[in-house]
């Protein structure tokens, strides 16, 4: 998955789809946010924003800060604005984070992203670039996935595939690009952040909910992700086989009410070197 994908199917996906993902993330969400309020800051860059849900949550909870969400998709962006049309605080721009540059009288003293920053081209040129725009002394906090190993939510569906698709390449643009912890603090240092902290953090995909959330949790695999894009390019009599698959998969992990799967991440916190 590539800046190309978000630009088009995949990022229009998720913008019409963003209650399901906001709702998958909320764990991470809520981390983000609660480790927000040990630092001090005026502005917020918020990398890969999305459809804005994090961007929106700090915005409310510091109305005298100004919020900016960068994301690369079109469509998430819109997504975005429509959300926060009625926070003043909050604002989204259409930009590659790799390539952006702070408007004037902007100088971020945070920069955060929930799982936005794994589609870089090159990694330590985008870090690099952030750091030039931000404050000095400006604080770094965003969280990835581990590998795929530590991620059943990802590889327990896509093995029902008829046809998985090949692993991809370690450390290529995608959702696991960050998943080797040494390479990603290499990555940082060479992007001029120093003091990395970056902990392991697990946390439960809820994929399904609702009055049925066994049949959610099915619409959800066939809409989001990489089975969902397999599967459009299946014969309908695969599809439905697949689908029948999800489904009881779906079955074994309800627990109270929902459908979820373990998710593994990582923390990241560092400094403006």
């Amino acid at each position: 998955m590539d800046k190309s994908q978000w630009q088009g199917v995949q990022g229009e996906t998720w913008a019409s789809e963003w209650r399901r993902t906001d709702r998958s993330f909320t764990a991470v969400t809520e981390k983000l946010l609660e480790l927000t309020r040990g630092y001090a800051f005026e502005q917020v860059l918020d990398i890969g924003c999305g459809a804005g849900e994090l961007s929106l949550a700090i915005a409310r909870g510091r109305p005298g800060a100004r919020v900016m969400g960068v994301d690369v998709s079109p469509a998430l962006i819109e997504a975005a604005k429509e959300r926060g049309s009625r926070r003043t605080n909050a604002s989204f721009e259409l930009a590659d984070a790799a390539e952006w540059t702070a408007p004037e009288g902007f100088a971020p003293e945070l920069l955060v992203s929930r799982h936005g920053v794994m589609f870089f081209d090159d990694p330590p040129s985008a870090f690099a670039n952030l750091a030039r725009n931000a404050a000095d002394n400006a604080n770094l906090l965003f969280s990835c996935f581990r590998t795929p190993a530590e991620n059943p939510f990802f590889t327990k569906v896509v093995s029902l595939l008829p046809q998985p698709p090949a692993p991809p390449s370690p450390g290529s643009p995608g959702p696991f690009a960050f998943a080797d912890r040494e390479r990603m603090a290499s990555i940082l240092t060479d992007g001029r952040w120093t003091n990395i902290d970056i902990a392991p953090f697990d946390f439960a995909m809820v994929v399904g909910a609702g009055e049925d959330p066994v049949a959610d949790a099915v619409t959800y695999f066939a809409t989001i992700g990489p089975a969902a894009m397999a599967a459009r390019e299946m014969s309908e009599a695969d599809r439905q086989a697949f689908f029948e698959r999800v489904r009881r998969l779906a079955v074994n992990h309800y627990v109270d009410g929902v459908v979820w799967l373990p998710a593994a991440g990582w923390i990241v916190t560092a400094n403006k070197a």
